[in-house]
Order: C-alpha cells, then structure tokens, then sequence
C-alpha cells in the first residue's frame, strides 16, 4: 500500500543514520549511546548525504455530487496524509484529513472550516457523518441505531451548502500517526494538541491557497476545548484571524464538570441537566412533569444557582431546617429519593445519579445522551456497566467511516481507523496542582483583539459529559467588554452530546448554524 512504501523508506532513512535499526526503542532512544554507535553513525551519515528523501504520499482525489435542500452541489474530496514536518525537514508525524470542496465556486474567496471531534482520543467521524459532511449514517429519527448492515445517505443538512470542509484526525485517531522513531507523547496534551493541530491548519491553507478565504472552526466536545485554545494560537502564532468558530457540546473550563472533594461547582451545574434527565424519564413530580421541558429546566436553573448555591456554599453551617429544605426541593427537581440525596450530603455526583434515577426498573441512563437506558448485569452498584448512548452510537459510525474512506474516496489503507482510541493516554493536561484546564480566557482574548471573531455554541439539554448549564457560566464568567457579548449566540437544542443524532435537532441546529455563518461572513 502507499502508506506501507511510506513508513518503509522512512525506516529504511532512518536505520541508515542511526545505523542501528536492530536496537530496541528504549536504546535508540538513549541520550548516551555507546561510542561504537555514534561513529559508525558518523561515517554513514557522511556516505548519505545525497540521498533524497522519500517521496511524500500522494491523497486520493475524487468528484461527487449531491443535492441540499434541492440544489445540486458538485464538489471535489481529497483524503490522504499531510506530512508534519519541523523546520529541518524532519518529519514528525502525517495527519489524516478528508476535505471537501464545491466546485466552481471560488474556492480562495469561499468560507473554509477545520473541524474535528475531541475525546481527547476521537476521531473526527462524530461530525463528519453525523451532522457536516455530505454523507450521514441513518438512524431513527431519535437517534436510536438501526439494525445492522448499517448504510449512508446523502446528507440534506451538509454545511457544504455555505463551506468548504476540512475534517482533521489529530494525531493518533483515525488514520494519522506519528513518524516512525518519533514520540507519540509530544502530541499527546493540551499545548501540544493545538500546536500539531494549528500547523496542520497552516499548512493546508498554505498549500491550497486558501488564506484569502473566510476561515471558521467546528469542534464538539473536547475538540471546543481545542477549538478556543487554536483561536488564540493561531492568531498569535501565523497571524491567522478566524471569522468565526461552532462550539457543539462545549467544555473550555474543566472546573465546571470535575466531581472532586472540595469543588462544589458541578453540583450545581450539573442539577438542570438531572432535571431535564428525570422530566424525559417520567421521574418527576405530577405538576412538574406536566409543564413543558423549558419551565421545569427553568425552576432547577433558578434553585441552582441561587438556594442550592448558596447551601453548599455554607456547609456545615446551614440550619438543620434549611438543609431539610434543600433535601426536599432536590428530591423534586431530579426524581430521586430524599433519602439518597440525603446520604449524598446533598452533593449527588453524575455516576451515581446514571445508575439510581431508573435503578427500580433496573435500567440506566446515558451519559453522552440521557434519554437512553442501558441494562447492566445487575441493579445494585453505584455506576453503570457501559454508557448505553455510546454503544447506540459506535458500531454505526465505525462501520461506515471504514466503508466509506475505500469505497466512496478511494483511499486504501490498512492500519485501523481509530474512532475513540484510549492510546492518546495520559494526555497532559499541563496544569499546576490544584488548577484546572481553562482555555475560555484564551477565547476571550482571541475576541478581544479580533472583534469580527463571532462563536456559537450548540447546547444539549441531554448532555452529561458537557451540561448545557456549565456552558452558560463559561461564557457568562468569560470577562468580555459587554460591547463584546453580542459576537457570542448561545442555542439550546432537545438532544444530548451529539445534538445532530435527533433529528429535529439537527434540523434547527443547521438552520441556526447556517445563519450564523451568514452573520460572521464580511458583507460584501
């Protein structure tokens, strides 16, 4: 295969310099070789020196068309490797990337996005078939998977309808994968992920000349996180000013959804989502579960962030009766037994809350999306055996990323595309003891010296792993000029982490979107 000539030329590069391609990793990787090695290593690289490095692999170029809301869009996909190089020539690593461009339509003026999921460890499939790319799995309209063989359709809602697209698979996910010989850790944090991450960018705009163009951002998840760190650093480090970036299921401060002893914040920016979870289940009180979801999310937000707040604020110093109080008005905004909350000291972690809420009819809820049940082995345990929302999910997107890259892009290789990989880990976080990772004030300053820079911020009232809640208080402690306030829309959507996995969700989320783009674009 032409990645397999690839890394083998590369290989073959590297034994003849270090001239010691038997050695283990550990002692390649020695900082005091023995003597013997480093002048045998001496004479070949003089006997090298003319050698010409190996041809870089050659992405795969196709032509489609399809229809979005009845029009016809011819456009052009290129997949393959970006080789990531330092500035010696070196190559560090070759990133995987699937681009779709319309044809004819002036491609240097036309806006481009650079999207990607997160994890830390995901792939970018998430987005590409879920919601942005020209093809999208079928599912329920729910999001509930089908049974398999799974199949993909034309997708009405591609944003190739007002962008280029750009999807990126950061180092170690999906096909990309670093230089043999090279460290997979120095691409493996949250500094080093925006640095690997932003060369990408600059390089593909570099190569297809697109620096003319309006550029955008979309990540989801941890890829929000990533998102904001890159505002900055891509404005600071190549001059590169966005125009506007999608945030879909936002984390930019991790403070808002750590479950740790002393850090009472996610108690509180957690509880809308628990009712939200309680009212979709049937869990709440008659004249609660009556009202739309909208008024019963409003109550919790209000106790959140007022009464709740202030009590485990006081601690131990809350009244016995107030306290009672607290317990009671929990126990009626999430669907849980007075009893257990109060066993919980009225702090009742994520894991915790998954397993108990439906735990009588030996079910639990999701964590990416709430609204779905899994059936763990037995009832009793304080947390579920899998997150049922995952596995909906999985199976699905894998089969079709895999049967799509070869049979639709024409683009063959055998190493497995790593959808959700744990192998990014330990991801270094690079933070101090006793401090959390907040990249909201990297955003704030990437606004603040770019004022044409507009965000939107997709939010599910289903999300565990990033509650709708915990973005509103990001953004509202971003410490913006409040002339500032107006580049930033905020949308609330009846789904969970993959919003565009309900369909009704996804239908307002691309309208929404596609405005916003409208709104960020120069008028002309």
């Amino acid at each position: 295969m032409r990645w397999e000539r690839l890394l083998g030329s590369l290989c073959l590069a590297a034994a003849a310099i270090l001239f010691s391609p038997a050695l283990p990793a550990r002692q390649r990787e020695s900082p005091t070789p023995p003597p013997a090695e480093e002048k045998s290593g001496e004479k070949e690289k003089e006997k090298k020196t003319d050698e010409k490095p190996p041809k870089e692999e050659k992405p795969s170029v196709t032509h489609h068309e399809i229809r979005v809301a009845g029009t016809p869009i011819r456009y052009t996909t290129t997949a393959g490797y970006m080789a990531m190089k330092d500035e010696t020539g070196k190559l560090k690593a070759n990133i995987f990337f699937m681009a779709y461009t319309r044809d004819g339509a002036g491609a240097n003026r036309r806006p481009i996005t650079f999207t990607f999921n997160g994890g830390p460890g995901s792939s970018s499939v998430w987005l590409h078939l879920g919601a942005i790319g020209p093809k999208r799995v079928v599912m329920g309209d729910d999001g509930q998977p089908l049974p398999p063989p799974y199949r993909l359709v034309d997708n009405d809602y591609s944003w190739l309808a007002f962008t280029d697209l750009v999807f990126i698979d950061p180092v170690t996910t999906g096909y990309s994968r670093p230089a043999a010989g090279e460290k997979p850790e120095q691409f493996h944090g949250v500094q080093e992920d925006i640095e690997s991450v932003g060369e990408f960018i600059r390089l593909y705009t570099t190569r297809y000349a697109r620096w003319a163009s309006p550029k955008f951002l979309a990540g989801e998840s941890y890829g929000t996180t990533r998102a904001a760190g890159l505002s900055g650093y891509l404005q600071d480090r190549y001059g590169m000013y966005l125009n506007g970036i999608v945030l879909i299921s936002s984390i930019l401060n991790f403070q808002t959804t750590d479950f740790n002893v002393g850090n009472d914040l996610p108690y509180v920016l957690f509880l809308p989502s628990y009712t939200s979870t309680a009212w979709y289940h049937k869990r709440l009180p008659a004249d609660l579960q009556s009202e739309p979801l909208a008024r019963a999310v409003a109550e919790s937000e209000k106790f959140a962030a007022n009464e709740y707040n202030l009590a485990l604020t006081r601690g131990s110093e809350l009244p016995a009766a107030e306290r009672q109080a607290i317990v009671k008005k929990l126990a009626r905004l999430t669907g849980l037994s007075e009893k257990f909350i109060e066993s919980n000291d009225l702090r009742v972690p994520l894991f915790r809350f998954t397993k108990e809420l439906l735990r009588d009819e030996r079910r639990t809820v999701g964590r990416l999306d709430s609204r779905f049940q899994g059936i763990d082995r037995d009832a009793a345990g304080e947390r579920f055996d899998f997150d049922p929302s995952y596995a909906a999910i999985y199976g699905t997107y894998t089969a079709m990323i895999n049967d799509y890259v070869r049979t639709e892009l024409k683009y063959e290789n055998d190493l497995p595309y790593e959808i959700l990989t744990g192998r990014v880990r330990p991801w270094n976080y690079g933070t101090a003891q006793n401090r959390y990772v907040n990249v909201a004030d990297t955003l704030r300053g990437a606004i603040s010296q770019n004022r044409d820079l507009k965000v939107f911020v997709a939010a599910g009232y289903y999300d565990f792993a990033t509650p709708y809640f915990a973005a509103e208080y990001t953004f509202n402690h971003l410490g913006l000029d409040p002339s500032l306030y107006r580049n930033i829309r905020l949308e609330h959507y009846e789904s969970g982490h993959m919003v565009y996995i309900h369909k009704p969700s996804l239908v307002k989320m691309t309208a929404d979107i596609a405005a916003f783009y409208q709104a960020a674009l120069p008028e002309k």
